[in-house]
């Protein structure tokens, strides 16, 4: 495929995601269809870790067994980190799937409840990856300088404030050290834009990185990692504060018992997932730490 066409559909993929919320409905059965608007509803968001088709497929299992086993029906609302955190701030959500990055910009201004945290591969912990193209010379992160590179979203903990954290430390600003910088609003259209040469370098999520080493071994193969981060807490699951407590119990209650159920396994095993445990909001301190030293350098 010729490489501009390539660059402006992965860039018209990048530009869906800062469309206004994509809101989808999912219910227990064809019934609940007719009773919507009467009928009490929990209202979830998920912010764009991966594209949104991709997205949905990954967590339809999920929240269809979600609706079934809370009796309620659920309204989806799928966006960009920004947007999602705005939804959490607006009373439009009771309770998203959201990465870290987003998460401590969102508690840190109006206030969250860490609901769980996935397990996975029995760690607790992701990376940013640094990665570029299989066949470029580019071995480490300084010799990016004058290249090339693709952020996920702003928000982004792996895809964004990681490097931006170590090019504060060298005093160096993004839009000095690259000679160009895109946001894909993805960390999947980051990956496709390095292995489709359209870019240098990206910052991506080792969760979706290595996922899709399974799962797309051939787009992974034409990629290498030139960094890895330190550990950081895994993406969690939280609420809103003003969700009324016994559905907050029964939400938490589903997440933490849905790998004791042969269902449950069936669904975790193709999220990749072991489990959900409880976290504690003091194992994102090593994130607010690297968003307050980006703040308070001074350059």
């Amino acid at each position: 495929m010729n490489k501009l066409l390539l660059l402006i559909i992965v860039l018209s993929l990048t530009a869906c995601q800062k469309e206004k919320i994509k809101e989808i409905k999912l219910f227990q059965s064809e019934e609940k269809k007719e009773i919507l608007k009467t009928e009490k509803s929990i209202k979830i968001g998920i912010a764009a870790i991966v594209s949104a088709k991709e997205g949905f497929v990954y967590y339809k299992d999920l929240l269809d067994y979600l609706s079934k086993k809370i009796s309620l029906p659920l309204i989806i609302k799928y966006g960009n980190y920004n947007e999602i955190n705005q939804s959490l701030r607006k009373g439009e959500v009771d309770m998203a799937f959201i990465c870290s990055g987003a998460y401590i910009e969102r508690d840190k201004k109006f206030g969250l409840d860490l609901l769980v945290i996935p397990v996975i591969n029995g760690k607790t912990t992701y990376h940013s990856y640094i990665i570029v193209h299989k066949e470029s010379n580019i071995s480490n992160f300084n010799q990016l300088k004058g290249k090339s590179f693709a952020f996920t979203d702003p928000l982004s903990n792996s895809g964004y404030l990681y490097p931006v954290f170590i090019l504060s430390q060298k005093k160096e600003f993004p839009e000095r050290f690259f000679s160009k910088i895109i946001f894909t609003y993805s960390h999947d259209n980051s990956i496709i834009a390095v292995a489709e040469k359209l870019i240098d370098g990206a910052a991506v999520d080792s969760l979706v990185y290595d996922w899709l080493k399974q799962t797309n071994p051939d787009l992974i193969s034409r990629t290498k990692i030139i960094l890895i981060s330190p550990p950081f807490e895994n993406p969690p699951v939280v609420v809103s504060k003003s969700l009324e407590y016994n559905l907050k119990k029964k939400l938490e209650k589903f997440f933490l018992e849905l790998h004791k159920d042969e269902k449950g396994k069936e669904i975790l095993n193709k999220l990749r997932i072991d489990k959900f445990v409880k976290s504690d909001v003091s194992k994102y301190n090593s994130i607010r730490l690297m968003k307050e030293k980006i703040e308070n350098l001074k350059w």
